[in-house]
């Protein structure tokens, strides 16, 4: 929720909860709105993961990679996900990198195995967001711009 937030606004102002449902927000740059649907990761929300796949233009896929105990589960769930929709462009944020725990996009692939994704178009990200910081982190921006890059060009 800290990322979208950030995204639809560029800075993050208040503390804000993870996803404990469904989030859905617009984001517009230039002449363009992009429609987000934003499932929490809990365990009860996973299985409405895979409803929306077939409307999806990208699949943006959020890890906490200060959590690397979570990572073998994570590339479970992110496989599975991948194997409903082989060819969707998958963006994979590396979040909380300015954390001195956090793992590093080049282990966090190995650890998703992301050589493993198919035939799509693959995008690995490293963000961080801090409240009260005035501008995005550099990762988060180029998030932003590419997710519009890529949607725009489906």
């Amino acid at each position: 929720s800290s990322l979208l937030h950030c995204f639809s606004s560029g800075s993050l102002e208040q503390d804000v909860e993870p996803t404990q449902g469904l989030n859905a927000i617009s984001i517009s740059k230039d002449d363009m709105d992009i429609e987000f649907l934003e499932i929490g990761g809990g365990e009860n929300l996973r299985p409405y993961w895979g409803k929306y796949m077939p409307k999806a233009l990208l699949l943006v896929f959020v890890v906490d990679s200060a959590n690397p105990e979570l990572f073998p589960v994570t590339k479970t769930h992110l496989h599975d996900l991948l194997a409903l929709h082989p060819r969707l462009p998958l963006m994979v944020l590396a979040n909380k990198q300015d954390l001195p725990t956090s793992c590093n996009i080049t282990d966090l692939h190995d650890a998703l195995s992301l050589s493993e994704a198919g035939d799509r178009r693959l995008y690995l990200i490293g963000t961080y967001v801090r409240k009260g910081d005035s501008e995005l982190s550099s990762g988060v921006h180029d998030a932003r711009d590419l997710i519009f890059q890529v949607v725009s060009g489906c």
